[in-house]
């Protein structure tokens, strides 16, 4: 991925590292709180030769003799040879073992001091600790080291700088724990955000939908909270952002294909959910208000419910016409003073794939295409039967509703190959429910010409009016 993709990701999922981080660091200022403050005492020793007349050829053999003697020295630090006489002198409750683990020794390079620490729970005893081992280890390297039937040893260790105490604890520590855990906060936000992105193949803008496909974006529908309640936005509240969002769909759907101008438009979505039926109705709307004759037809014959938004009776419809039952003008009825009719979908059929692919099919729509200058279908989802699949043959083309939020990459994906198996011609995809404030709807908030006072009240009645 590109650097403007990473950049894309954390924009998106930027509300991740926030939270990650104030939890990290809020772990950190826990685990500082629980954990006991520990103290420290140092000393430090010198270690040399006892022959220091020689030459210059003696002096450096006893300066590698004594820089390789400290290394075992510290190891000796540790041992009950050093630490049972402290623990005598101080009564210390518990075995060598236990003041080991309290004991740390280290040397500088390229020197021959040997510098110990010891930790505490409390300062005091700290410094107790390390003076009693300044006492003890000074002799018991002595008389390891006399030479047998000498009385002097030739290693001298000597404390040069004696226990100290220190009331400031060496650990925790706060300030570098607090930063330690923003840091880690920092980078598991910023690997959860990307993980997120990874597993979340949600689509949730049309830049979503561009990594898809290449098929042109005909429209992006703003989402509406309110949509589902006032599904007709054109008519219910003709001054909205969603309203005029509807109006550019219509706008660009002209100018798609425009040598073969499509006119038998079937709608369609991946799963149910999506929006596809809400955005038949308004577009049909939207095209009968700038003059056009448009019929909507209620092609889902397993689920309808398009007549439903519109506040229709549907007792009759479609599959009676197909059958032969009634004619196909008695079951077309008008919606309003507009230049708009409705085909409901009528009783609904054992077979919906077999009815909507017949030759009756077929011949319906040329008598209405001939009657009317769109024809617009809300189909069936694509993904769970096949009947939209089989109605894109008959239509100029199909448009395809993706639900931002709710279909996946592979949804549209699968929806895409499905009808591309049938030749169909897709004229575009529709986004719905896409967030305002990434693609500049909330500026049409600007232009709502109402007028002031009861702008508000106008629009729910208006509303209601259109669910009559």
């Amino acid at each position: 991925m590109s650097l403007q993709t990473y950049l894309r990701i954390l924009r998106k999922r930027w509300r991740i590292i926030p939270v990650l981080a104030v939890i990290c660091v809020g772990l950190a200022v826990l685990f500082t709180y629980l954990t006991p403050k520990t103290y420290s005492s140092r000393v430090q020793f010198f270690v040399s030769t006892s022959d220091s007349n020689g030459d210059n050829s003696q002096l450096a053999q006893g300066s590698t003799f004594t820089q390789a003697r400290v290394v075992s020295y510290t190891q000796l630090l540790k041992t009950p040879a050093v630490l049972q006489p402290v623990i005598k002198q101080l009564n210390f409750p518990g075995t060598t073992s236990d003041l080991a683990s309290k004991v740390s020794a280290s040397v500088p390079p390229n020197t021959v001091l040997i510098d110990v620490a010891v930790s505490d729970r409390s300062p005091a005893e700290a410094q107790r600790i390390a003076a009693a081992i300044g006492n003890s280890f000074p002799g018991t390297v002595e008389n390891l080291e006399k030479v047998s039937g000498s009385q002097s040893s030739p290693v001298k260790v000597t404390m040069v700088s004696p226990a100290n105490f220190s009331s400031a604890a060496i650990s925790p520590r706060p300030t570098m724990n607090i930063a330690f855990g923003l840091i880690l906060g920092l980078f598991a936000g910023v690997g959860a955000a990307l993980l997120r992105e990874r597993l979340d193949t949600r689509i949730r803008s049309t830049d979503d939908v561009k990594s898809i496909t290449t098929h042109t974006i005909v429209g992006g529908i703003p989402f509406d909270g309110d949509a589902p309640a006032h599904p007709l936005t054109v008519q219910g509240d003709p001054h909205s952002a969603r309203a005029e969002a509807f109006r550019s769909l219509r706008t660009n759907l002209q100018f798609v294909n425009a040598a073969k101008h499509p006119r038998l438009i079937s709608v369609t979505s991946s799963i149910a959910g999506e929006g596809k039926t809400t955005t038949s109705a308004n577009l049909g709307m939207a095209l009968a208000e700038a003059g056009s004759r448009v019929c909507l037809i209620e092609g889902d014959l397993r689920r309808p419910r398009l007549l439903e938004y519109l506040g229709m009776e549907g007792a009759v419809g479609l599959t009676d016409a197909l059958i032969g039952r009634v004619d196909l003008a008695d079951v077309i009825q008008p919606y309003g003073d507009t230049s708009l009719a409705v085909l409901g979908a009528g009783q609904l059929p054992p077979n919906p794939s077999e009815l909507l692919g017949s030759t009756g099919m077929r011949d319906v729509l040329e008598r209405l295409k001939s009657a009317f200058d769109y024809v617009i279908i809300d189909a069936p989802p694509t993904i769970p039967v096949t009947d939209a699949a089989v109605m894109s043959t008959l239509v100029d083309g199909t448009l395809i509703v993706v639900g931002a939020s709710i279909a996946t990459q592979d949804n549209l994906t699968a929806s895409i190959d499905k009808l591309a198996t049938v030749d169909a011609v897709i004229l575009g995809v529709v986004v719905n429910r896409t967030p305002r404030s990434r693609h500049g709807y909330d500026s049409y908030r600007y232009y709502e010409y109402r007028s002031e006072g009861g702008s508000a009240e106008k629009s729910r009645t208006s509303r209601r009016l259109a669910r009559k």
